[in-house]
């Protein structure tokens, strides 16, 4: 009786097995390793004392620099956002993240699009919001704010970072899939400034002078940034627009 043949294993299933184990080793590097030797590494980052002057990652690493603060209620935020043609960005999940790398490859708009969580004081940005700027969410203006202990003849002071996302790619840093931000951040501070203006939304604005000691730097994906150091204090208008 001839013996049976013993079945080789397919060539396919060999290669899934590779790029699922290359997909392994990538996730491990970009989403645990790179980032806990840059959160050792920058753990004594002047920036990350009592007055921060960025923002940071989940990790510890530097973020986006603060670049505009508000004095008004939650509400008066709102609607000064949103008179300026500003929108709420959607609560970053699984289910949003999926949603604007599809929208990204095959540039859907999506002014809603969610923004990437940045902390500061131990937490989060209490508000986000964004401006479309192109014909899928890798191009677009957006600014999360952080509502701080201070306050303003009676009114909240929030502390904010203002930034121009220019595409989708890897972080320069750790390797994850990230936005990438222009350079000058300056001009997205004037453009907010701009638009909170013509939607008549400010009762005044100071500046404070060497606000940033460092004026250029990396953020945590790695994108360099540069600022004239200079911080707008911008009070809201109340009520209704």
């Amino acid at each position: 009786m001839p013996h049976s043949a013993t079945p080789r294993p397919r060539r396919g299933s060999r290669w899934v097995r590779v790029v699922l184990a290359l997909a392994l080793v990538y996730f491990l590097i970009a989403y645990v390793l790179l980032p806990k030797w840059w959160e050792r590494h920058e753990r004594k980052h002047p920036a990350q004392s009592e007055n921060p002057t960025l923002t940071h990652t989940g990790t510890g690493i530097p973020g986006d620099p603060l670049n505009v603060s508000l004095v008004g209620e939650e509400e008066d935020v709102l609607r000064a956002m949103i008179a300026a043609k500003w929108v709420p960005a959607d609560p970053l999940t699984f289910r949003s993240s999926v949603r604007i790398a599809v929208d990204t490859v095959f540039k859907i708009p999506d002014e809603n699009a969610p923004v990437s969580n940045l902390y500061l004081f131990g937490r989060k940005e209490d508000l986000a919001f964004e401006k479309p700027a192109g014909g899928s969410p890798k191009e677009r203006h957006h600014v999360r704010f952080w509502r701080t202990a201070q306050t303003e003849a009676g009114r909240p002071v929030w502390l904010g970072s203002a930034a121009f996302d220019i595409g989708v790619e890897l972080s320069r840093t750790t390797g994850e899939v990230t936005h990438h931000i222009a350079a000058d951040v300056d001009a997205e501070r004037d453009l907010l400034l701009a638009d909170l203006g013509k939607a008549n939304r400010v009762l005044g604005t100071r500046w404070i002078e060497g606000f940033h000691k460092e004026r250029q730097g990396r953020n945590g994906g790695g994108d360099p940034w540069h600022t004239d150091g200079r911080l707008p204090v911008v009070t809201l208008a109340t009520g209704n627009p």
